[in-house]
Order: C-alpha cells, then structure tokens, then sequence
C-alpha cells in the first residue's frame, strides 16, 4: 500500500502554526501515533505545545525530532499562491512550511507506521519529541522538554532532527553537528564633552577601534575535522547622541561568536576579557549564550542513516555542521548521536517555500529504513 506523505503534508501546512501557535498540527499526529501504541506525553508550558511520544520501554531509543511552528509567510501579494493552501504545480508542493518542516513530520509518521506494520515486535524504542517553539525563541520548548526528560533519568540514544539539510538534490547532506552561539552586549565608556575641547572629553569610539581591529583579526582557534574555525562578528554598534559637535560618553557594539568544539564559553570569554583589559577601557559585558556547539561523529546512527539515504537516492551523502543553530543543541544534553537530516533547504523561510514532490516519499522511505537499519536487527 503506498505511503500518504504527501496527503499528510498537506494537512500539516493548511494548519496556520505560526510560531509559538501549534494550530492543532500535533493532534493529527497523537491520533496516528495512537493506533500504533504509543504513550502520548502533552507537555505544554506557556504559550507552547510541545510532545513527547514513546512506543516501547527498552534501549536503544531512536527519536525522531522537530516542530510544527513555522516562521511568519511575510507579504502575501508576493507569494503565488496563498501560503497556508498547500499547492502542487510543475511538480513542487508549495506552502509555508513544505520544506520547514512539516513535509518531515508527515515522513516521520508514515516512516513508522510502515515499520511497526513490518516489525510489531522491534527492539528497542521509537519516539518523538515535537515542539511549536523552535522558529521563535526557543525557551519553552524542546529545551523544557530535555529538562523534563533529564530530571526523571530518561535518555536517548539515537535522534535524527527533521531539519532541512540538503543543498542540491535530497540524500547529499546530513549535519552531524552545529556551532554554538555566544552572544555579547559591550557597552566602552568615555567622557562626554564638546567636540571643541577634546582635552575635557575621551572618545569611546576611538577607544574602541584598535580594539575592533584586534578581535576582528584575532584566531581563535582552528577548528577541527568537523568544524570551520570560531568567528568572531559585530552585529550592531551605536555611538553619539545625533549632533555633529557632541562627542559621545560611550559606545555599544552587540557581536557575536560562532565557535565550534575546539572552543569552549569559558576560553572565548577569558580570552575576550583579556583583550578589553590589555587597552585599559572601561566597559561593561554581558554575555548570552544561545547553544553550545555539539559533534556526532559517524558511528551507529550517522552510518544508518548514510546508508539508507544511499539505498534510496544511490547518493553518498555528505557530513557537515554548516549552517545555524537547531534544536539539536539541547538535545544533545542527553543524546550521544544527534544528527540532522531532512529535505533540501533552498527555499526556507522565503517565499513561495515549496519542495520537489518527488522527494516526500523519498524521504519517508528514507527515515524508514533507518529505523530498520538500527531497531530491525534483532526483532
């Protein structure tokens, strides 16, 4: 009997789930995933709905990870046809979040119902953790749900994140990893005072370039196999008060790191630090860290997958950790092998969001041979 990805996607894109609004997508899915006996976990803190599913009691536990919310649809006299009814034309399903992601929720469930159909007594466990809070803010959702998993003593050992990771056609790349994020407010003070008596005032700005010179130039460090090195970037800065005779008390620049595992939080900022400190500035620092950086190297889960998508596709499929950040950095607080593997992501987030028809099956038949590829073998 063929698979109904496609009818499924379609569903899940009609329901307007912009973010933190689930619309009722994870209900389709509790409904499917019911038949098939599984224990269903609401877990709903705030505004967000979040899931955690669970079919079997035994390790080894592969979940399946992602989320409903999808980012606003932007100017709708600019898409080409309304981004909340799903659209087949010249063989692309269109809509907002066809490729982000709800095309791999809908492979997920029927990747399942295939494998539990040919395998009711699997070994190990198959989960899913959904949330609707991945495309905002991210602090009420997947990382509430580890902390909800972590604090009763419930592990994973295998999660394949739903994510859209491919670049020219489905199969040729899986992220085994993502850099962290650390993010800083810098404020550098001066002395306000007229631009005609230099000598009574000190100029934050320029205290601050050589300053911007040095980190902007500054290795910090070389990366690994897996990961490019750790950079450094501003991405605001504000200075003066509006008149072209004031010099301005201070200066506030926001930057950012993208550092990967051969860094940690604590050397970036240590080293940050003493680099402010070796110019004598006053200033003050605050620092947010968005998400760590984590690292799958290929082993059990990587290897399945790989395998599967070369069964499917014929491709050898490419490890990466290009790209943002993913829920993934939370999950992998409490799963050794994350990785991230979903449709390609040429249209994300734009408009006229759409994904090769072709590619959905696919996809399903994909994730379905990787649960068979880890949770088949002794059954």
């Amino acid at each position: 009997m063929p698979h109904d990805t496609l009818t499924l996607a379609q569903t899940l894109i009609a329901r307007r789930s912009i973010t933190p609004d689930d619309d009722g997508c994870q209900e389709i899915l509790i409904e499917r995933l019911e038949k098939l006996g599984f224990n269903i976990e609401r877990m709903r803190f705030g505004e967000v709905d979040n899931l955690w599913a669970r079919r079997g009691t035994t390790a080894p536990i592969l979940c399946f990870a992602g989320h409903t919310d999808v980012v606003p649809a932007g100017p709708l006299t600019q898409w080409d046809s309304e981004p909340f009814t799903p659209v087949i034309r010249d063989n692309r399903l269109y809509g907002r979040g066809a490729a982000d992601m709800k095309t791999s929720l809908a492979a997920f469930i029927t990747a399942i119902e295939a494998f539990v159909t040919a395998h009711q007594e699997h070994s190990g466990s198959i989960a899913l953790l959904i949330t609707s809070d991945e495309e905002g803010v991210a602090v009420a959702g997947t990382t509430k749900v580890v902390e909800t998993l972590k604090s009763r003593g419930e592990l994973i050992d295998y999660c394949i994140v739903g994510e859209p990771t491919c670049t020219n056609q489905l199969g040729d790349t899986i992220k085994n990893g993502r850099r962290g994020s650390l993010s800083g407010d810098l404020t550098i003070k001066g002395v306000q005072g007229h631009i005609a008596y230099p000598h009574l005032a000190k100029n934050p700005i320029h205290l601050a370039a050589p300053v911007i010179a040095v980190l902007a130039q500054t290795e910090w460090d070389q990366g690994n196999e897996y990961f490019p090195p750790t950079t450094w970037h501003i991405s605001n800065i504000k200075g003066g008060t509006g008149a072209s005779n004031v010099i301005p008390g201070e200066i506030n620049l926001l930057f950012n790191f993208r550092f990967s595992t051969a860094s940690t939080v604590e050397s970036l900022q240590t080293r940050m630090h003493e680099i402010l400190d070796q110019y004598g500035l006053d200033y003050d620092l605050e620092w947010t860290l968005s998400g760590k950086p984590f690292l799958t190297p290929r082993a059990e889960l990587a290897n399945a997958v790989c395998d599967a998508i070369k069964q499917v596709t014929k491709i050898e499929a490419q490890l990466s950790t290009s790209g943002g950040t993913s829920d993934g950095r939370f999950i992998a607080d409490i799963c050794s092998q994350v990785i991230e593997f979903g449709p390609c992501n040429a249209t994300i987030h734009k408009l006229n969001e759409n994904i090769e028809v072709k590619d959905i099956e696919r996809l399903s038949e994909i994730y379905q041979l990787t649960l068979k590829n880890l949770l088949a073998n002794s059954a």
